[in-house]
């Protein structure tokens, strides 16, 4: 695989023209939809990706090393592999950070993005987060990086339910170099930006919302969001967190798959 392209794999459907493509969060990477591959590979035909500095795309870009990250080229990588695998136009589920990178794609290429199922979804940081992102970038240099992203985690995951999450994203942070983890936290000051700017220019692509009712950092900006927006809707999940798609995997195919065969182009 090229050095320049993201690490990807792909499952294809006997005959299905149908492509769902997968964005995971910051910290994360394509493992994190172990839970949803069987149930959708029924379907569709599947893109994982893991995103520069991640999972299997961890030693690549070596070239932009003293870059900083932007979302748009975070976004580029993955319109990349789009091409290079000759995808049109997709449907692209997203969790956590990974959602803003798809509405960002949305924004670049809308003729590439048929569907959005935003899960975790971030669309502003509020007060605390926004301090805590502050906190971290004044102490990044001095604390180990993963005892910044373990009380990360441990923030936006408090519940004991969560605990399979936290540690799934927490291994999966442990695999990106302190270098790669400080670009990637500097995205983190983009987001309030960028998001006010979505939330005032809503595009006419379907989006289904799937949030836990107990992530208490990102729920109330998305119920704002979606009661704007009148392409966008809302499924939320009785006593879940943050990364949805892993605490409730059953819920979180039902109805994301249900959306995607409903918006189908025939």
């Amino acid at each position: 695989m090229s050095d320049t392209l993201l690490f990807h794999k792909t499952f294809i459907h006997p005959t299905s023209k149908d492509w769902v493509v997968f964005v995971h969060g910051a910290g994360g990477s394509s493992s994190i939809w172990f839970k949803q591959i069987k149930a959708y590979k029924q379907h569709f035909n599947l893109l994982l990706l893991d995103l520069r500095g991640h999972g299997k795309s961890n030693s690549m870009f070596k070239n932009m090393i003293k870059n900083p990250y932007t979302f748009k080229a975070v976004t580029t990588d993955i319109l990349q592999v789009l091409n290079h695998l000759k995808i049109q136009s997709a449907h692209f589920v997203g969790i956590s950070l990974g959602t803003i990178i798809i509405r960002n794609l949305a924004e670049l290429a809308p003729d590439r993005v048929k569907t959005m199922v935003l899960g975790g979804a971030v669309t502003r940081l509020d007060a605390r987060s926004q301090a805590l992102v502050k906190a971290g970038n004044l102490c990044k240099n001095i604390i180990p990086y993963m005892w910044l992203y373990g009380l990360f985690a441990y923030i936006v995951m408090p519940q004991k339910t969560q605990k399979e999450s936290r540690l799934l994203f927490v291994n999966e942070a442990k695999k990106l170099c302190q270098q790669e983890f400080k670009r990637w936290f500097k995205l983190a000051a983009d987001v309030n930006p960028i998001m006010k700017y979505f939330k005032e220019k809503e595009l006419s692509i379907p989006t289904l919302y799937l949030m836990g009712e107990k992530d208490y950092m990102f729920i109330k900006p998305v119920k704002e969001m979606v009661n704007r927006h009148k392409y966008s809707y809302l499924t939320e999940f009785d006593n879940c967190g943050h990364v949805c798609n892993v605490e409730r995997p059953d819920e979180f195919n039902h109805h994301s798959i249900a959306f995607i065969q409903k918006h189908r182009t025939p």
